[in-house]
């Protein structure tokens, strides 16, 4: 029998919440504002966005099964004994308010987790090691910006113990009232880079909105911060004036409070020994790359700050498994013979491009195989946007990568700065670089995929891993069910 599921918000209990007025008694175990991804059991909110009205959508959801619908007006075609929850005030106003009530009636401690490469990674490395140790609630996917946080909140179960939430910003005065909702007990802000700069004057400028993550906090919280990023003394000095007192670090400096002594990169893993405030652990983190070193020694101190036990959640870091797009692999059974494919397609900046190939170069193609980097433009970058895509030539040389496939306006500033041997093919889209991949791709290679979101690099990611259901479609000689996962990538913010 499946487990009974935890009832969210009762019709009494959300009509308080929102000064609304419930049209019958209903229960939800659920929160959608989309309605297609309605969950019987679901309440859904109908937000009204500059391009629809979740108003046209409320009969549809109630056919799927929601419980209710928050309406501010009873749209047409809604039956008139539909269970609903209606409000004077924007709906999304209202989500809102169930986020705020949901946040003060639950013990749960809290982590906000911001920076500008790194938030959903570590979001979900927290709620992995948290999770085996009490129950644990965090934001799904990256939904991280205004509606996001919300809406994460309204979905918090009121026992929850511990829990993890994502904030994204790409403007500044975002992050401060995401906070403000959120009320971190503490927060951990993994770096703070190159990215947004076309919405910014200077990182340090990107560095003082990330900053905002502490207006939410009270005096006891605990801020995390990266050492030995350039721009520590400025969110520490931040963070001081917002009022906090317990600011600590992580790095490989000195002082950091949770700092690397040593550590082993591999291709698919990483042997750590780290000192996380005066207690000496040595880990295995079944992620590669010294970036996810560094990530893993904010999560062991967010973890120290929360009251939770640190040797519990670094051996929990051997079964971490990556996100989707961020990392994940694939053996590709191709007729020209198998490859690797390193999907990195959800998002990009300067500083994930490096620390990615670095990652790449720890890994030894087979025979006859080559490692090759796919590249899509990283967004965002404003005026230094071409310099700084061209200035990736020297860390893809630095990985030894082979080839270059490369697609989009300021990917061509990079094309052309590399040698020509290195020169695998450049196009305008992703779309016309798929199908030259995908005839280029041969047994043993290492394909490694990367790009901002609006590169959309996984068409190509695609159209490679359909050459194993190609290769499956030509042994069987039946083709392969299509690929339903339609997915849509919303609610994200750096």
């Amino acid at each position: 029998m499946s487990e009974a599921k935890t009832v969210l918000w009762t019709a009494e209990d959300a009509a308080a919440a929102t000064s609304g007025q419930a049209t019958r008694s209903w229960a939800a175990t659920g929160v959608s504002i989309d309605s297609r991804k309605v969950a019987p059991g679901d309440l859904f909110v109908a937000i009204k966005g500059p391009n629809f009205d979740g108003h046209d959508f409320v009969a549809k959801a109630l056919e799927a099964g929601a419980a209710a619908a928050l309406v501010s007006t009873v749209p047409p075609g809604v039956p008139g004994d539909a269970s609903l929850l209606a409000v004077e005030q924007d709906t999304l106003a209202a989500l809102g308010d169930l986020g705020h009530v949901a946040r003060l009636r639950t013990q749960a401690r809290v982590v906000g987790v911001t920076g500008s490469v790194g938030k959903t990674s570590t979001k979900e490395a927290l709620r992995h090691v948290l999770s085996a140790q009490g129950r644990t609630f965090a934001t799904e996917g990256s939904l991280n910006n205004h509606w996001g946080v919300p809406l994460s909140l309204a979905r918090m179960p009121e026992d929850s113990e511990f829990g993890v939430f994502e904030l994204g910003m790409n403007h500044a005065g975002e992050l401060g009232p995401l906070s403000r909702q959120v009320m971190p007990d503490v927060a951990v802000i993994t770096t703070v880079e190159a990215a947004h700069l076309e919405f910014f004057d200077s990182v340090e400028a990107i560095a003082d909105a990330k900053a905002e993550i502490f207006e939410g906090m009270n005096p006891n919280g605990v801020a995390v911060l990266n050492r030995d990023n350039p721009h520590f003394a400025r969110l520490l000095a931040a963070a001081r004036t917002q009022g906090l007192s317990r600011i600590w670090s992580f790095g490989s400096h000195a002082d950091a409070d949770a700092r690397l002594v040593d550590c082993s990169l591999h291709a698919t893993c990483s042997a750590v020994t780290a000192v996380i405030r005066g207690e000496r652990i040595q880990y295995c983190l079944a992620l590669p790359g010294r970036h996810w070193v560094m990530n893993s020694l904010a999560v062991l101190l967010a973890v120290k700050a929360l009251g939770a036990d640190v040797a519990a959640a670094a051996r929990a870091l051997s079964t971490i498994a990556p996100v989707k797009g961020r990392g994940t692999r694939k053996r590709v059974q191709a007729a020209r013979g198998a490859f690797t494919l390193i999907d990195e397609s959800y998002n990009a900046s300067p500083a994930a491009m490096t620390a990615t190939f670095a990652v790449l170069g720890k890994i030894d193609p087979g025979a006859g195989g080559r490692r090759l980097a796919v590249l899509g433009d990283m967004r965002e970058l404003g005026d230094r946007a071409d310099a700084l895509h061209a200035a990736l030539a020297e860390p893809l040389r630095a990985a030894h990568v082979d080839a270059v496939y490369a697609c989009g306006p300021h990917m061509r500033a990079l094309f052309d700065r590399l040698p020509a041997a290195l020169r695998g093919a450049w196009t305008e889209t992703s779309a016309e670089l798929a199908p030259i991949l995908a005839g280029a791709v041969r047994g043993g290679d290492v394909v490694l995929i990367k790009g901002s979101l609006g590169s959309r690099m996984a068409t190509v990611v695609d159209a490679l891993s359909a050459l194993d259901k190609q290769t499956e479609k030509n042994n069987n000689g039946s083709s392969p069910a299509a690929d339903t996962d339609q997915t849509a990538a919303h609610g994200h913010k750096g």
